[in-house]
């Protein structure tokens, strides 16, 4: 007798069956400072290998982070750890591939394959130079965002303000990203430097990282206004998994924010950005990057259907990383 397919509202179908983004992941920080080997699983930090195929994720965004100390030599930096994954790459090519458009995502659906998007944390890689944002293109990011936390030559951070918001640099580099197909993340920014920036681009922009300051009161968290006009434009926020950002170090938090999210931008709007290898401690429910098919399940038991836990587990990402990329 022939076993019945289990429907795709028992979670694990549902996750494994759905393609599973993840926009912003720290792991190349321990890769090029050779502090672990990711290929194996280990109980140490939050990702590796063997923990984003049990874990289901597809598609992985790995964060290029310039440390706002390392700004003046922001492009060596930036080069040592594009070096690092490149090298990474290559010793492990059954294992994870570079993409650079959502059709070599969809090739590599099903081959075991983790598809990773390259995206620089801190346009200070760019030392203040926008054509540089060709020769980080070239070697495969798609994905920057101005600044981190620290204020520096091209806006104000998340939690300093030096300019009143967007430079005039900061603007030349805009400029250029959109030329090229680079999404535009505006997670570490500051009020006042989101504004700017949405008003000097067009189409989506994302915030990879982010919750809801309505919830959790975080200046790096996002406003209602600030997320309905990302949802307007076609944006997205991917929720992020730092406690500090949830108000507390829960799955059940996690929750609450993608709920909320939801009910303020819509089913179109909302992502995963989980920050895993980025922050230390664990959220309990959610410990590491194997974990979460615990997400998909307590999305199905709030009740959310199941095209509705698609997009917010990949295809809201896929839908933006082609309108931007073109492909």
């Amino acid at each position: 007798m022939l076993a019945t397919p289990k429907p795709l509202t028992d979670p694990l179908s549902l996750h494994h069956d759905a393609i599973v983004v993840d926009l912003h992941n720290d792991i190349m920080l321990d890769v090029q400072s050779g502090k672990r080997d990711i290929t194996r699983r280990t109980p140490v930090g939050h990702s590796d290998l063997p923990r984003f195929r049990e874990g289901g994720v597809d598609v992985q965004v790995f964060a290029l982070f310039v440390h706002p100390s390392e700004a003046d030599r922001g492009r060596q930096r930036v080069s040592a750890l594009l070096d690092a994954f490149e090298r990474l790459a290559v010793a492990n090519r059954s294992a994870l591939a570079p993409v650079t458009s959502t059709a070599e995502i969809r090739e590599l659906q099903g081959t075991g394959r983790l598809a990773v998007v390259l995206a620089v944390e801190n346009a200070s890689a760019l030392e203040g130079d926008p054509d540089h944002v060709d020769i980080l293109f070239r070697r495969g990011v798609r994905m920057m965002g101005l600044t981190w936390n620290n204020s520096n030559g091209l806006a104000d951070g998340a939690l300093e303000s030096t300019h009143g918001g967007l430079t005039s640099v900061g603007l030349a580099v805009l400029r250029r990203m959109q030329d090229v197909g680079m999404v535009v993340d505006v997670s570490h920014l500051s009020e006042k430097s989101f504004w700017d920036v949405f008003a000097a681009t067009r189409g989506p922009i994302v915030a990879t990282h982010s919750n809801a300051a309505g919830l959790t009161p975080h200046r790096r968290n996002l406003t209602d206004d600030q997320l309905r006009a990302l949802a307007e434009r076609g944006g997205m926020v991917g929720v992020n998994f730092v406690p500090a950002f949830l108000g507390g170090a829960s799955l059940a938090q996690v929750l609450e924010h993608v709920t909320y999210l939801v009910s303020v931008m819509g089913a179109d709007g909302v992502a995963l950005g989980s920050d895993f290898d980025g922050f230390t401690g664990r959220v309990n429910g959610l410990e590491d990057v194997s974990q979460l098919p615990a997400l998909t399940a307590a999305l199905l038991d709030r009740g959310f259907e199941a095209e509705t836990i698609r997009k917010i587990l990949g295809g809201n990402a896929l839908r933006v990383f082609g309108e931007v990329w073109g492909r």
